[in-house]
């Protein structure tokens, strides 16, 4: 990648979880020669957090094509790929350009004629703990039946190995065009996980009578369905850029997170 000489910075809601890092950044901006900007001005922008940080600067860069590199100040920081012990040299070889960009499908969302941007999943759950509820569902337009569960989950790669995994859905590798369907606690033996391409639309409807389902996207609230109503959940045309150290690759990451 080109020599970075613009940097922003995004960082953790709670100062004191990154300590000194801000100060740290500063003075690596400043021996490198660089300047810090607004992110929408930016050759790359930082992130000081882990991965609920992380997604929040990428949902934000979307509309300026920036890429995120991000620093592990956070628990898993699956989509960081330097360690907060590591950061001035990481800078360093970053503001080189010894960085690579990987693009990330999104997803798009229409629910009562509005459209939605997600980067890691849309979740259609129960809206009453511990309720059951109905799904009617589709993909491609061909309908797959109803299922009692308490949601479903629909998962980009980069959220392939969020919420996804922790419920027994399958890992994205990164570079697949693809999302995952999977359902929350389905009531039976039979429901699998299911990968969909690109140009397929999900369609997931609420056939419960008395329990409205709550629709998120990444993690916050976009609204509700009623009996009967439908949110339709497909590939969007925006993708995430997400910066990385040559050597973190997802297969290193996955293997250092997950498998060790």
């Amino acid at each position: 990648m080109p020599s970075v000489k613009t940097v922003a910075l995004v960082t953790h809601g709670k100062p004191g979880t990154i300590g000194d890092a801000v100060e740290r950044f500063e003075r690596a901006v400043a021996a490198a020669g660089a300047e810090i900007v607004d992110d929408g001005d930016a050759d790359l922008l930082v992130v000081l957090g882990g991965d609920g940080t992380m997604l929040r600067a990428l949902k934000h860069s979307l509309d300026t094509g920036v890429p995120v590199l991000g620093v592990n100040f956070g628990r898993v920081g699956f989509l960081t790929s330097v360690d907060q012990s590591e950061l001035e040299p990481a800078l360093v070889r970053a503001f080189r350009g010894e960085y690579v960009v990987v693009e990330l499908p999104t997803l798009e969302i229409e629910l009562g004629g509005v459209t939605h941007t997600a980067v890691n999943d849309c979740v259609a759950t129960s809206s009453t703990i511990g309720r059951m509820v109905m799904l009617g569902w589709s993909v491609g337009g061909e309908d797959l039946g109803t299922l009692s569960c308490d949601g479903v989950i629909v998962s980009t790669p980069s959220g392939s190995t969020a919420y996804n995994l922790s419920n027994g859905g399958p890992v994205l590798v990164w570079g697949l065009d693809a999302m995952a369907v999977t359902f929350i606690a389905p009531h039976s033996l039979q429901a699998r996980p299911l990968v969909v391409p690109r140009s397929s639309d999900v369609v997931v409807e609420n056939k419960t009578i008395d329990v409205p389902l709550t629709v998120l996207a990444d993690g916050h609230e976009i609204g509700s369905l009623g009996f009967g109503e439908r949110v339709t959940i497909r590939l969007g045309p925006r993708r995430s850029r997400l910066a990385t150290m040559p050597e973190a690759t997802f297969f290193t990451r996955y293997r250092d997170t997950f498998a060790s």
